[in-house]
């Protein structure tokens, strides 16, 4: 049974049932009370709504948790890119609903800046046109998508990705509100030990300004440099005799000069400071907690961002501080080898769905299989495959690869193919990458299309792009489906254990001692049963290496 509902202006709600075909099967009820007129409806399956970060969050606020949702905003941007190859267009509830009716789509508001408390001043959702009502427009556009949705090149599989997507929205949302544990204590010890004291007026800490210095004396006496300005240090190297075209680190470290070391140090904790230093800490750890706002799909390819706070970079030497509260335990676990198994998967290639089939390590698997018992030119080999790369030593590798696993291979050369050429490339699932002549203006600032994006002199970047997407992005859909499997699994479980980070191909649940292991076998059940419900009947096997610590720091 589905529920339409939407958020009223005075805290209430306005909800009927829907038919099959998304018609209202029922009158339209008005409830005083959002979280209440939810909560007392536990028979509905799924709810529909204009958005999970606007709605879900008032509810998680008053303790109302729902076991599945549609998104309409989430339905209309896959569904758009879909249809039109387009990326980063306009998904709001007044979008699709002038979409709908041939009309002017208005853009989407900006992405507010990240905060730590509600702002008072926040532009709420992109409004209707006047006298347009809003449950009406709910009720329309969730209509229109489902027959959109019919009509997919799949559309089994775009239900799949449209139910999948939604469901990482209310994970991400639980995620923020949970908050992963986070010693504040330990985290400022790690600092003081790396960085030194910090100086009045809020200047470099101590052991920054040691390095800046050694820096500096490295070029001469009397000179000084700004290690933290790139133009700084490539002006003195110039003078020095040596020229840089960046100070990357792998251009750096090429180079034998006194000036190295100190630099490359100064340019480590110098992110460290920026990044996760002691205003981080302050801005963003509360109450034991560090709550991000997590994005789904916030790339092309599906990958979750977030909206500051960097979550998915946390330093290892800073995971220290990311500690379980007492008597409870962090389980951290980690997809093994998960983009080759996505290509077995959705190639059906049979020589390495075998593979992939058999044994934890698929490298292992595939060196003694295919190159001699040398995992690490199995591994170069196949990543090779999935990343483009052909030169050199991996061009040999791959053309080992075509010959054993010719449908893996043809699998991902189609896809780069199809990139070069300008056309679309899906997901499994259906997730769509723009096209070649899409313009570069429309697509989302972070993505990860290579630059130069719509000029004919990067379509082979694109291609290698292409060729990856069709991989990472499987992937990402794949992944989906083992948050949502697990997420229910917990609560269905009655446990106390709650997800508290994912990023890629790692998920951390910070449960009771006592739960722990109950938690790892959940993980591991999630991933199979993800990998049937995504791919199919498949022999590919999708294990994760699990972690029971006390630290962040002791799982890797």
């Amino acid at each position: 049974m589905r529920w339409a509902v939407a958020a009223t202006d005075d805290g209430g709600a306005r909800l009927c049932p829907l038919d099959r075909d998304g018609r209202p099967a029922g009158p339209v009820l008005r409830e005083p009370s959002l979280a209440e007129a939810v909560r007392a409806r536990p028979e509905v399956e799924r709810w529909v709504w204009r958005s999970t970060a606007e709605i879900y969050r008032r509810l998680l606020a008053d303790g109302v948790r729902v076991e599945r949702c549609y998104d309409v905003e989430v339905a209309e941007s896959l569904l758009i890119g879909h249809e039109q190859g387009q990326a980063g267009q306009a998904r709001s509830l007044a979008a699709a609903w002038a979409r709908l009716h041939h009309l002017p789509v208005p853009p989407d508001a900006p992405t507010r800046a990240a905060e730590t408390q509600p702002s008072l001043f926040e532009s709420g959702p992109v409004p209707l046109p006047p006298g347009t009502d809003e449950f009406t427009a709910l009720l329309e556009v969730y209509a229109g998508q489902l027959t959109r949705t019919a009509k997919a090149e799949y559309p089994d599989r775009m239900r799949l990705l449209l139910a999948a997507e939604s469901a990482g929205m209310l994970v991400a949302a639980e995620m923020s509100r949970i908050g992963m544990p986070w010693r504040a204590d330990v985290h400022r010890e790690v600092l003081d030990g790396l960085l030194g004291e910090r100086f009045a007026g809020g200047g470099e800490p101590r052991r920054l300004v040691e390095l800046a210095e050694e820096v500096s004396r490295a070029f001469g006496e009397g000179v000084r440099v700004r290690p933290d300005l790139p133009q700084d240090i490539i002006k003195a190297f110039a003078r020095a005799g040596i020229l840089l075209s960046s100070t990357r680190k792998w251009e750096l470290q090429r180079i034998d000069h006194p000036a190295i070391a100190p630099l490359l140090a100064y340019k480590s904790l110098y992110r460290l400071h920026t990044a996760h230093g002691w205003s981080w800490l302050e801005q963003w750890v509360h109450d034991g907690r560090f709550r991000p706002e997590y994005l789904p799909g916030g790339t092309v390819s599906g990958r979750w961002t977030t909206n500051g706070g960097g979550a998915l970079q946390i330093p290892k030497v800073i995971r220290q501080a990311v500690r379980a509260d007492p008597g409870w335990r962090l389980v951290v676990a980690d997809a093994d080898q998960m983009e080759p198994r996505v290509l077995a998967a959705i190639s059906r290639d049979p020589g390495l769905m075998e593979v992939a089939g058999r044994g934890e390590d698929l490298y292992a698997d595939l060196a003694a299989r295919a190159f001699g018992g040398d995992r690490d030119q199995a591994k170069l080999a196949l990543l090779g495959a999935i990343y483009g790369q052909t030169s050199g030593d991996a061009l040999t590798h791959v053309a080992e690869l075509r010959r054993r696993y010719p449908a893996a291979m043809a699998y991902v050369d189609e896809a780069a193919r199809a990139g070069e050429e300008g056309r679309l490339v899906r997901t499994w699932l259906g997730r769509t990458c723009p096209p070649l002549s899409a313009d570069p203006a429309d697509l989302p600032q972070d993505s990860e299309i290579p630059a130069g994006y719509g000029n004919t002199s990067a379509a082979r970047a694109r291609g290698r792009f292409t060729r990856n997407f069709v991989v990472q992005g499987s992937a990402a859909d794949w992944t989906l489906l083992v948050l949502a499997t697990l997420r229910n699994t917990l609560a269905h479980k009655a446990l106390r254990a709650e997800l508290v980070f994912f990023q890629h191909d790692e998920v951390i649940v910070h449960c009771p001692a006592e739960e722990a292991a109950t938690v790892a076998a959940a993980i591991t059940d999630a991933a199979d049963t993800a990998g049937r419900i995504t791919f199919g009947p498949t022999p590919v096997r999708f294990p994760f290496t699990t972690a029971v610590v006390e630290s962040y720091w002791d799982a890797k």
